[in-house]
């Protein structure tokens, strides 16, 4: 920069929203769900919305996401996201969606993000797929999921912004993996059972290893299914403050991005930088 230059104008924050369902059986209603929601976020001012993990669908039966799968680059799941993107002029990232798998009888679970034209910007499928067991209470998504295997990050209005699911929040070397990121997402369906006692904690380690904002959009209450999930839609900015919670039921959080904040906390406490282990040479 020449002597004479004005210094650089400070980025301003970015307005971001995650958003909580209880997603049911019927794709139709939880999509005119997630349809007033957008709408209550992008009327807030966000520029950038994230919706939770199986938001078009959750049933007690786990082969109909299977029935219910899309090709990639079409279908009504797809064509919802683009066009309530386009419409409220948002970046809008979609929980995730069943996509045709390398099986037919899996899907891929997968991440889309759309821009505030309409356009998709980058597709993630989960790596981490869970299972859990006690008592009554079982999960095997192995069984109805094909795990992804590439680690995925986009550039949005809000800078650098790294996708992840649900259980890969329990994986740190996944986040190592995606770089230096201003924004984790991280879509997730928690059991209520290990959200009570892991959530919060994981969340917030995350933010404050990578020293970063991550927003969980998450499914919170108790569905058609019987099944129940943990909730806590949270944004959490990169010392690990809690900037917005919401316990269950749906609606909207949202709370301000600002790279000013990302640049102190660095700057402060130089962690990335101090790495030793994982980085090139070491």
């Amino acid at each position: 920069m020449n002597r004479s230059d004005p210094p650089a104008a400070p980025v301003p924050p970015v307005r971001i929203a995650a958003i909580q369902t209880v997603s049911g059986p019927d794709v139709g209603d939880n999509l005119r769900v997630a349809a007033e929601l957008v709408a209550e976020a992008a009327a807030a001012g966000a520029k950038l919305v994230a919706l939770p993990e199986y938001f078009p669908l959750i049933t007690a039966d786990e082969t109909v996401k299977v029935a219910i799968r899309e090709a990639d680059g079409r279908g009504p799941i797809q064509d919802f996201m683009r066009e309530t993107a386009a419409r409220h002029g948002v970046w809008l990232v979609g929980g995730t969606i069943p996509l045709v798998a390398d099986s037919d009888a899996k899907v891929r679970n997968s991440t889309l993000v759309f821009d505030d034209r309409g356009e998709r910007a980058a597709r993630y499928d989960k790596i981490h797929l869970f299972g859990f067991q006690k008592g009554a209470e079982r999960y095997d998504e192995a069984a109805t999921i094909e795990a992804g295997r590439e680690v995925v990050t986009f550039d949005a209005p809000c800078g650098r912004v790294g996708l992840s699911v649900c259980y890969d929040l329990r994986f740190p070397e996944l986040f190592r993996a995606m770089g230096a990121v201003d924004l984790i997402i991280l879509p997730a369906a928690f059991t209520f059972t290990t959200g009570r006692d892991h959530w919060e904690v994981l969340l917030r380690a995350r933010a404050i290893e990578n020293q970063c904002y991550v927003m969980a959009p998450a499914q919170g209450g108790r569905h058609p299914s019987g099944r129940v999930t943990w909730g806590h839609t949270l944004i959490a900015d990169p010392w690990g403050e809690v900037l917005a919670c919401r316990d269950e039921g749906p609606g909207v959080v949202w709370a301000d991005l600002d790279p000013a904040r990302i640049a102190a906390v660095r700057e402060s406490l130089p962690a990335l930088r101090h790495r030793c282990l994982g980085t090139d040479g070491a």
